[in-house]
């Protein structure tokens, strides 16, 4: 009876005013449900920018079947070598280390949470490249990550190496011995340090001046370096549409995948993937 009731009540005008506390209580839970997480952020990070965060297990398995899409290799391969670099205990006492020590210890968490690097990185060591450029390279995160992945590789009989470019000149100082070895950092403008890059690309990050106009810059610039079946990744495509606009007015297929982070406020980045459409 009480369900018929409701059902007649829908049909009338009013009801949109007696349903407000209900809607209201229904939706609390998402508008709210960050809180804690925030709060507990206020209190404990130092972070203000670049945050890190681990991705909730089932965001890591999304992840690794889109990665298994993007090169070809199964899902269960690219989910090892994300669980290789979230084990990798030498990397972590680095970094750690690093952290530490630094200068910039003020606004940098003593905590390790890799984010949608765990996806560079699986990448990397599922294709073996042998040039992967990263542009906008901060304290040094993703750069490390990136040659450590490569160092790996180099092991294995796979040597690559990694340019990274920053327009500030202190960028870069997690990056250090062993995996400073497979890395180098171009320092200055990054459409400048592109135009003037030789080498011909496998992996593109682009992680610099988030503008939309400089993003875009960049893919243009990078274009006729790319090495055939060259990927393009953004780091910034949960942001703007750029890379999904350059994949298709250069005929490439364009991917994206959407970070879900464990037990913290901020909603997550992504990761743009442009390829070749015949890759």
């Amino acid at each position: 009876m009480q369900k018929a009731n409701l059902r007649w009540l829908k049909t009338k005008p009013i009801y949109r005013y007696i349903a407000i506390p209900r809607r209201a209580l229904f939706s609390a839970r998402y508008v709210f449900s960050g809180v804690p997480a925030w709060l507990k952020w206020i209190f404990s990070s130092r972070e203000e920018s670049n945050f890190t965060y681990d991705l909730t297990d089932g965001n890591i398995l999304y992840l690794s079947h889109l990665l298994a899409v993007v090169t070809k290799r199964p899902a269960a391969e690219a989910q090892a070598y994300i669980e290789e670099l979230r084990n990798d205990r030498a990397l972590s006492a680095s970094l750690l280390d690093s952290l530490r020590n630094s200068e910039f210890r003020a606004v940098s968490d003593k905590r390790l949470g890799y984010s949608r690097r765990l996806g560079w990185y699986a990448l990397v060591r599922l294709l073996k490249p042998e040039v992967v450029v990263e542009t906008g390279v901060d304290k040094g995160l993703g750069a490390a990550v990136l040659c450590a992945a490569l160092k790996r590789n180099a092991e294995e009989g796979h040597r690559g190496k990694y340019l990274g470019t920053d327009i500030v000149p202190t960028a870069g100082w997690l990056l250090k011995a062993p995996y400073k070895e497979f890395g180098e950092i171009l320092y200055g403008d990054s459409i400048e340090s592109l135009t003037r890059l030789q080498d011909r690309i496998d992996i593109f990050i682009n992680d610099s001046d988030h503008s939309a106009d400089y993003e875009a810059q960049e893919y243009e610039t990078i274009l006729p370096k790319m090495a055939p079946g060259g990927l393009i990744l953004a780091d910034n495509a949960h942001v703007t549409s750029k890379l999904a606009e350059f994949s298709r007015d250069h005929a490439r297929a364009f991917l994206f995948f959407k970070e879900d982070p464990a037990d913290h406020w901020y909603p997550g980045a992504g990761i743009g993937f442009s390829l070749p459409s015949e890759a």
